[in-house]
This record gives structure tokens, sequence and C-alpha cells, in this order.
């Protein structure tokens, strides 16, 4: 390794990546996750974050009404200046919604495991305040399948859930996260992921008597990226692969794809694990806006792939212009 390029990561390890004693305060499940992307990845005053989300809304054009019950989200988890406006394009269409419950999947950027770990802390800390851990839920979760556990670690600094929040807390009132992180993203792994939540949302509507799961109140969201590092030209036709089998409503397509490098996706077991999940639910895909990295800075030869998506249950075509 070159020294200069050892000095660089060096440097991220030390002053980007925090240490575990600033990740938490408090102690096992009373613990918050206090934010670590607050300040760079987004605004760290609040302030400035509520201007940022506000710009980032006004840029959706209006040119498209849902109708149906909104199921999911597939949404993008770079830093605001890259993403964010792809993200803004799905988080408009919750509003104001009822929603109380949001289940967050993503993947274990830095920390390898197998399985699947649902983070069981109090909380997580932004900018905008403190949002709630649905632990009941998280807890459920972990009962159903042993793969299913609390890997604090997995947690620590992995950005893909954490980069979410601010859009919800802007969108939504009084809800609980489940934070989800998955490790080796095989069919396995989303199956079992898939078939939990299935069961486990079945399970909390006939408990309550009412609708707390889909098509209630409870929200799946699957936050990725798409292709990385590749050109334009290159990660355009690799993206559009991903969206095609997304709009399929096509899980074992998108995961045989992705297990052959035709498309790619970080979070990639994350958006499986969503389609399984709703797929038997009669849902259907609308894709609202892909764009990458390029599209931004300008710079064509090295770019990332962001893709917006609501994931709707209805009975007719629901996306009508106006």
């Amino acid at each position: 390794m070159k020294k200069g390029l050892s000095h660089v990561i060096l440097f991220v390890l030390l002053f980007v990546v925090p240490p575990s004693s600033l990740c938490f305060t408090g102690k096992g499940a009373n613990a918050i996750r206090e934010s670590i992307l607050a300040g760079s990845w987004y605004p760290g005053a609040p302030q400035d974050l509520r201007a940022q989300l506000s710009l980032f809304f006004a840029n959706v054009s209006p040119i498209a009404q849902i109708s149906g019950k909104i199921l999911g989200l597939i949404v993008p988890h770079a830093g605001y200046r890259y993403s964010g406006q792809v993200a803004a394009h799905a988080y408009k269409c919750i509003k104001g919604m009822n929603i109380r419950r949001v289940i967050l999947i993503g993947p274990s950027h830095r920390i390898p495991f197998r399985g699947i770990s649902v983070n069981m802390v109090k909380g997580y800390r932004t900018p905008l305040g403190v949002v709630p851990v649905d632990q009941d839920f998280g807890r459920s979760m972990m009962e159903y399948h042993p793969a299913i556990k609390w890997i604090r670690a997995a947690h620590r600094v992995e950005h893909s859930l954490e980069i979410q929040l601010p859009f919800l807390q802007s969108v939504l009132e009084d809800f609980k996260i489940v934070p989800i992180v998955m490790g080796v993203q095989d069919l396995g792994t989303c199956s079992i992921l898939a078939k939990g939540l299935s069961q486990l949302m079945e399970a909390t509507i006939k408990t309550h008597g009412r609708e707390l799961g889909p098509p209630g109140d409870t929200l799946l969201v699957a936050s990725t990226d798409l292709s990385h590092y590749h050109c334009y030209d290159r990660a355009v036709t690799m993206d559009t692969i991903f969206i095609k089998h997304v709009e399929k409503m096509d899980p074992h397509g998108l995961y045989g794809a992705l297990a052959n490098g035709k498309c790619e996706a970080c979070g990639g077991g994350a958006v499986v694990s969503l389609l399984l999940s709703l797929k038997a639910l009669g849902a259907r895909p609308i894709i609202l806006k892909y764009a990458n990295s390029g599209d931004v800075t300008g710079e064509k030869e090295s770019v990332v792939g962001y893709m917006a998506s609501v994931i709707v249950k209805s009975s007719d075509r629901d996306l009508h212009q106006k």
C-alpha cells in the first residue's frame, strides 16, 4: 500500500468513523444511537437540515397522483448532496400519512456477519430529535428465527438507515422504527427476513383487531444505492436492468441479476426482501425517479446510481397524470 493512501485511510478511520463510545449514549436497551452523519452527510444544524429537506421537496414536480395504499419505499442512502433529491421523490408521497411503524432495511457496509441484526436500542438521534425504536416488534423478530439477532456493532457506524431518518421526521408524526441491517445478503437470508416480516405484521393485525401491518400503518423501507463507480453509460445500463426487475415485482429475477453481476446494489438483499414480503399482497411498484451522481456533479467517469420507488397495493393502475 502506498504511504499516502495509508495516511488517508487512517484519517478516515480516526476522524470520519467515530469510536463506539461516541455512537451510543446509555447502555443496552436504554441506549440512544447518536448521529454519525450530522454535519457531513447532511446538515448538522436543525434549521439548515429543514431548509435542505424543504428545498428537495419543493423540487419534486407535482405531475403525478398516487392512489392506493403505499406499503413500501425503495430509496438511496448516499449523502444528501448526491442522492437527497432522488429520495425526496419517494418521501413526498407519504407526507402526512398515518404511519406508526417504519421498518428500515439496509446492508451492513462495514461489519461482516451472517444473518440479520435488529438494533434494540431505545432510539436514534438526529438534529431533528430522537426517533424511538419499536422494541416490541424487534423482540418478536428475534424470537421468530435464530438468524435474526441484535449485533450491536453492526449498527455502530452504519449509515444506510440513519440517512433516512430526517426525511421520515419531516413527513411523519408519532412513529417508531425497526432498524434492520443484513450481513450476507443471500437468497436464504432474504427469504427468512421476508417471511418473518410478513408473518409478524399479519399477527399484529390479528392481535390488535385492526390494520397495523400492510395495508395499514406499517411501512417497509429498503435502503440501497445502485451501481458503483462505473462510467455514466455503463451505470445507466446496469441500473436499468435493476429497475426493470423491480418494475416487474420480480425478486427472484432481481436476485439472479445481482448474483450474475448484470446489475449492482449494495442493499440488493434489502430490496429482494421487501419485494418478497409485499408481492403476496398484490402490491406493485411505481418508479418515481432515477439519477446518478454524475447528474449532480457533472463527473461522468465514475458514478453511483440512485432510484426512488413506492410499492402500492391497489386494484387498478393508480398513477395518473394530472
